[in-house]
């Protein structure tokens, strides 16, 4: 039986398709080739069209067209970019562009919020500020473009929107509305109490469906345009970070995972309904939740990751030709640990929930014209990022979660050799490296919401290719360059 995963990023859309009785992946591509734009028309600001995710989808399915017949696929999965906003009008198109994750523009009214509905209230009941989440991006729509608001029949987050286009139904999870923060955890249904305090209609919310099982069928048109078989059904559905952790056998609590690729992320599953007090980290509905047995995700999101790397690849390719990932970690390894005292950090993308929700904007510090060469740059990042991922960390640590061992897929900046030894030795956390993805992840849940096996017995044969320990002397030499560039965050964090 085949199964076909959606993975919907702000780069590009990937899709594959897994044999469940081979265990195996048959196909995969990604669409387009070039990373997708990002509109930012205002400070603070980033969209994209949804139109372009349908047609890039469309894009990639053509692609494995020429390794698998389609008519086998049995069920479809779906992950997608957490946190944004697509609105539709009741002729199911967007009304504007979609508001995505890395967007701030929504931070103020987030904050207002959480004073006006009470601090303590939100995080007992939605474990989070409405901080700069969906729920505060159609705020801000109502606020500032109101005959925007006017023409809105549903909102959704992306993955919906994909969907949608499959199926021609509009349908959200469970999971979707609490990355949204319209999610009352201690009642188990969306909050009322958000949607009064924002002036939101209720029947703007679609029909909610279950993240694993039966969500909706593909449409006749949609079936004959790609070359699927009637009434394939949609099993499957959640954001990015969970569904990360979900490919990564990472369904217990105490179990970690991590990824870093526009942005950085650590994602815990815990049984209880934690949260941090001043929602720098934030709790959603995992993958597989239920009524008798509560799953939540811890999540720390660095919004500044893989995006720096590229940006260093755009800029070097003005002065070189054709640079590419594997010349950047090449590049990287020739400068000591420490970057010689260059200080690279990472928040050039947004607000950053790690600090607050303020805008830091990236920063390079303590250059030294006499010693710091390309090399150290690029070495600076690469720690930045991971000395940003662990500031996070600490953070969940207080909270009261486990972190004793952690895993990644092997993909992004995890695929370098150099950021998997900076992160075990600034972590000090074990990691294990697996050969999976998202959409791969995708694909093998929607197996398990067609009823084929459990989430447990789908994942329960991924093994590690590759695990790493900290070595005493590295892990000291990190530790004490953290301390250094820890101290200097909080500076900067002062003045701001």
């Amino acid at each position: 039986m085949q199964f076909l995963g959606i993975d919907l990023g702000s780069s590009s859309v990937k899709v594959s398709v897994f044999d469940l009785d081979e265990g195996r992946i048959l196909a995969k591509a990604f669409y387009p080739k070039t990373e997708l734009v990002i509109a930012v028309n205002s400070p603070m600001w980033a969209e994209q069209t949804p139109e372009t995710w349908w047609e890039s989808l469309k894009g990639a399915l053509q692609e494995i067209k020429a390794v698998v017949n389609l008519k086998n696929i049995k069920a479809i999965g779906i992950s997608y970019q957490m946190h944004g906003l697509v609105a539709i009008d009741k002729n199911l198109a967007p009304v504007r562009p979609a508001i995505i994750w890395c967007d701030s523009r929504a931070v103020a009214l987030g904050a207002d919020a959480f004073t006006g509905m009470g601090e303590d209230n939100c995080l007992t009941n939605l474990l989070n500020s409405p901080g700069n989440f969906t729920a505060s991006k159609l705020a801000w729509v109502k606020k500032y473009e109101p005959q925007t608001y006017a023409k809105i029949w549903k909102f959704m987050l992306p993955g919906d929107y994909i969907a949608l286009k499959l199926s021609g139904v509009v349908t959200t999870t469970t999971s979707g509305l609490s990355e949204g923060i319209f999610w009352d955890f201690e009642k188990k249904e969306v909050s009322q109490e958000l949607l009064t305090y924002f002036g939101f209609e209720r029947d703007m919310i679609p029909n909610i469906v279950p993240t694993v099982g039966f969500q909706c069928t593909l449409s006749r048109a949609v079936s004959d345009e790609l070359g699927f078989s009637a009434n394939v059904p949609i099993t499957y559905r959640a954001g990015d970070q969970p569904n990360n952790a979900m490919s990564l056998n990472v369904l217990a609590p105490g179990e970690l995972a991590t990824t870093a690729g526009t942005s950085a992320v650590i994602y815990a599953v815990t049984q209880d309904n934690l949260y941090d007090k001043k929602s720098r980290i934030n709790t959603f509905v995992h993958v597989n939740d239920t009524i008798k047995n509560t799953r939540n995700g811890v999540l720390l999101c660095v919004n500044g990751a893989g995006i720096l790397y590229s940006w260093l690849k755009k800029l070097l390719n003005v002065t070189q030709s054709n640079v590419d990932y594997q010349e950047l970690n090449d590049l990287s390894k020739q400068a000591p640990i420490g970057s010689d005292g260059l200080h690279f950090f990472p928040f050039g993308n947004g607000a950053e929930r790690i600090l607050e929700n303020k805008h830091l904007g990236g920063q390079l510090m303590h250059v030294d014209f006499n010693v710091h060469q390309t090399t150290h740059i690029i070495r600076a990042a690469k720690e930045g990022i991971v000395f940003a991922m662990n500031y996070g960390l600490e953070i969940i640590r207080e909270m009261g979660v486990p972190t004793s061992h952690i895993k990644a897929g092997n993909s992004n900046l995890f695929q370098s050799p150099l950021f998997r030894s900076i992160f075990v030795n600034t972590t000090q956390i074990p990691l294990a490296l697996y050969d999976t993805d998202g959409a791969e992840g995708a694909a093998r849940a929607a197996s398990a919401g067609l009823n084929t096996q459990s989430l447990v017995t789908v994942f329960g044969d991924l093994k590690p290719i590759e695990t790493m320990e900290p070595e005493g002397a590295l892990s000291n030499a990190y530790q004490i360059h953290y301390e250094t560039w820890k101290a200097q965050l909080n500076k900067l964090l002062k003045i701001n």
